[in-house]
């Protein structure tokens, strides 16, 4: 056990581990590709695969300024990732949907950190993944008790 991770308290503890996995993925992708894309593209991006929701859509459910949103969309753009496009019937509205480059890409990480979460059930093991797994999916009764 890390000495340092002792004195953290649980939200804490998330946080670091979240932030290690991020830096440790983003690290392993834009070692093996000459395509850059950081954790916020990626975030965005995994909101539009296999779907192709609106940029208001993305900005309520990545809990980032939507002017934020749209500066990372046309970063992924200017990369040739996403696709942005008019909606029907709508023409203030714009929906985004990731393209064959972006889709591959898309892939090739989940490969990436599918390899990841494999080195870390080698060291917990396979059970501990999937019990913290099932933990972190169920329902931990705070959205209803801390509405905004």
């Amino acid at each position: 056990m890390n000495p340092e991770l002792d004195y953290l308290d649980l939200i804490d503890l998330l946080s670091e581990r979240h932030l290690l996995l991020r830096r440790i993925t983003e690290r392993l992708w834009n070692n093996n590709s000459d395509i850059h894309i950081s954790n916020s593209e990626w975030f965005i991006m995994a909101r539009i695969y296999k779907k192709q929701p609106t940029i208001a859509d993305i900005s309520k459910s990545v809990d980032i300024s939507r002017q934020a949103v749209h500066k990372f969309i046309k970063s992924l753009q200017s990369k040739d990732l996403v696709e942005v496009m008019n909606v029907k019937n709508n023409n203030k509205e714009k929906c985004i949907k990731l393209t064959l480059l972006g889709e591959e890409c898309y892939e090739k990480n989940a490969a990436l950190k599918a390899s990841l979460v494999k080195k870390v059930a080698e060291n917990i093991g396979e059970k501990q993944v999937a019990f913290l797994k099932d933990l972190l999916k169920s329902d931990w009764g705070l959205e209803e008790a801390y509405k905004e």
